[in-house]
């Protein structure tokens, strides 16, 4: 028992003897031997001032300044400046090896700036005093430890400055920032709340080989950023270079929150086109910067995309995807509402008649990335129309994207072609489309709110048009294209009977053939060819449609009569005014006309044959025809052949 009470006394005056040997050790040299510590385990310069001693509530410094390097390529400063930061010690380390080891670090408003380049580099990986990365394992240590070993690390009230190159710089404040570590070979969490818009973002990581990771190995990583009502989570291996592969899960009931209580732009997506995400995807993103996404799912509250993706984030994104749909519903971004759906647009915005939407069209978005995106859905609503099974490319190039419609099933036929939407100086939107088989009825009630109108087109159009607002390029518009209907009817017509008997609403038309080609100026679609063949009758059309200003002035004229089973009457009809509610009416002064150029030419005949018959009896006798029923031209041959024998015999005599 003696032995035991005089092993206790003798420990116990070690320790009085180490605490009062503290006493005498001058503080500022535990600052410089902190300092020392940091960086041989970073390879970054330390510097610690205003030095004071602490023994409670841990045995350390109080420093009045912190400043800790950056990497030698960096330009934004130093990568750690603080004033009032506390550095605790490890007693024991001191008491058995004269070491200091760090136990925590506290730091009250201090400046952290982060740096990456294009090529990989990052300004928080660290290495040793010897240029060296610092990586040791328990199990292959390559030389005397002299790691960074940071028990716990609190900072409060941070500025967080990041600059990657290539991007705008982002600065946060408010950051607070806990890091527990207890063991240098083992795994490290991490809390942080940073606060870039006043709303807390939580980020919370755990990291296995934390000694490893701030080396730049690649270690098992479990890390979530929950902001604004949304969480976004990885599951897999990260390093400090910028590597990370894993398991990316994303839950945004609301994207415009999320992103705005991150401090970026909110982007105002469509409902059923990213306005709420529920996402999973297999993540790879490399140390320069390429993101690849396979085994792709995105439910978009309303659209379901699979499919993968591979992403350049140097600058401009530049994107290469394969996307798979089922039903897409593409209304909310065309401005329509699918049928039962509830569009934002108002009806005075998209009712045919009361003219086009004149809200500015905000089309910076192309300018967001570039690349090449390749969609296959078994149908798309736009809205206002509606496509069956569809492949399309999206090729988008410094702000002008060209839909090229491989295979589009619409309106009970086929349309292949493409559409472009440029916004590199001022939005203009054009294309170059042909129809084949595209059901007339259904297209026209969609485009027109037109049904008179059935069969199968054929079609062809170019078009251009340009402005900041669907009514301005509606009434821009320039192009030309052609169509032919190899039979149809014209519903709530009958040109027959109106045509031959002056009455004819209330009927149908039915036609054998209808063509015509056209050209478009400043939103008008003028035409002066179409050709309507009847069952006994062909008409003729020409005129003006309004595709700006949603109006009409077109005149359907008779051409040729081919029974005589009626009166010979044929009676133009004139459709004038709103497409909502054009009139349609007999024209009496076009059929005026036209029975006056009829006796006209009727009077130019009789003329005509009055002129011939004098001409000929002028002629009959000048040549000395006799016989009434001889041919003036044979007469004319004889008299010619005489006046030459004539001729040939003054020459011999």
């Amino acid at each position: 028992m003696k032995w035991i009470l005089r092993l206790i006394g003798f420990v116990l005056v070690l320790v009085l003897v180490a605490v009062v040997s503290l006493f005498f050790l001058p503080a500022d040299r535990i600052g410089v031997i902190a300092a020392d510590q940091i960086r041989k385990a970073t390879g970054r310069d330390v510097t610690i001032t205003g030095v004071s001693m602490t023994l409670w509530p841990v045995l350390g410094v109080r420093a009045d300044g912190l400043e800790v390097g950056n990497a030698d390529w960096s330009d934004q400063g130093p990568m750690l400046t603080a004033e009032n930061a506390a550095i605790g010690v490890d007693l024991m380390a001191y008491i058995r090896d004269r070491e200091i080891r760090i136990t925590n670090i506290e730091a009250t408003r201090p400046t952290i700036r982060l740096e990456s380049r294009a090529d990989g580099r990052a300004s928080w990986v660290f290495t040793d005093a010897s240029g060296e990365a610092q990586i040791e394992t328990e199990t292959a240590p390559t030389r005397e430890a002299q790691a960074l070993s940071i028990q716990k690390l609190q900072i409060t009230d941070a500025t967080l400055v990041y600059a990657a190159e290539g991007s705008d710089t982002l600065s946060y404040s408010g950051v607070d920032l806990l890091l527990d570590w207890p063991e240098r070979l083992g795994p490290a969490t991490i809390d942080a709340t940073l606060r870039p818009s006043g709303t807390p973002v939580e980020v919370d990581a755990t990291i296995g080989g934390f000694a490893g990771f701030i080396a730049g190995q690649v270690q098992p990583a479990k890390a979530s950023i929950e902001a604004g009502g949304g969480l976004l989570t990885l599951d897999g291996r990260a390093s400090t270079a910028g590597e990370v592969a894993g398991t990316l899960g994303l839950n945004l009931p609301d994207t415009d929150t999320f992103m705005a209580a991150l401090g970026l732009p909110r982007p105002g997506l469509p409902a059923k086109l990213g306005e709420s995400v529920e996402m999973s995807t297999q993540l790879t993103l490399t140390a320069d910067r390429r993101l690849s996404l396979r085994d792709l799912r995105a439910d978009l509250m309303g659209n379901m995309l699979t499919g993968a993706a591979d992403i350049s984030l140097n600058g401009t994104p530049t994107i290469n995807a394969q996307l798979n749909a089922g039903a897409l519903d593409l209304s909310s971004a065309t401005g329509g509402a699918s049928e039962g759906g509830s569009g934002s647009s108002s009806s005075s915005e998209t009712e045919v008649g009361t003219g086009w939407p004149t809200d500015p069209i905000d089309a910076s978005g192309l300018a967001g990335f570039n690349g090449e995106i390749a969609l296959a859905a078994s149908s798309i609503d736009l809205g206002q129309f509606k496509l069956g099974s569809t492949r399309t490319l999206l090729r988008n190039d410094n702000s002008r994207m060209v839909f090229e419609l491989r295979e589009v099933a619409a309106y009970n036929g086929t349309l292949v072609g493409e559409f472009v939407v440029n916004n590199r100086s001022g939005l203009s939107v054009g294309g170059n489309l042909t129809a084949r088989g595209l059901g007339l009825q259904p297209f026209l009630r969609d485009a027109a709110d037109l049904e008179t109108l059935t069969g199968k087109a054929n079609a062809q159009v170019k078009f251009l048009g340009a402005g900041s607002n669907v009514d301005a390029i509606m009434k821009s518009l320039s192009g030309n294209g052609s169509f032919n209907v190899a039979g149809g009817t014209i519903e709530g017509l009958d040109l027959d009977g109106l045509l031959k008997f002056g009455r004819g609403n209330g009927r149908t038309t039915v036609f054998e053939d209808m063509s015509a080609s056209f050209r478009m100026e400043g939103g008008n679609l003028l035409n002066d060819d179409l050709l309507v063949v009847l069952r006994s009758f062909e008409a003729r059309g020409a005129g003006r449609v309004g595709l700006g200003q949603q109006d009409i002035d077109y005149l359907f004229t008779p051409t040729a009569l081919k029974g005589d089973d009626g009166p010979d009457l044929a009676i133009p009809v004139r459709i004038r005014g709103p497409w909502a509610d054009p009139s349609i009416l007999p024209d009496l002064d076009s059929a005026i006309d036209l029975k006056l150029d009829e006796k006209l030419e009727a009077e130019k005949a009789k003329i005509e044959a009055r002129a011939k018959d004098k001409v000929r009896e002028k002629v009959t006798k000048e040549l000395g025809v006799t016989d009434e029923g001889q041919d003036l031209e044979d007469a004319t041959k004889k008299k010619l052949e005489d006046e030459v024998k004539k001729g040939l015999r003054s020459l011999f005599d």
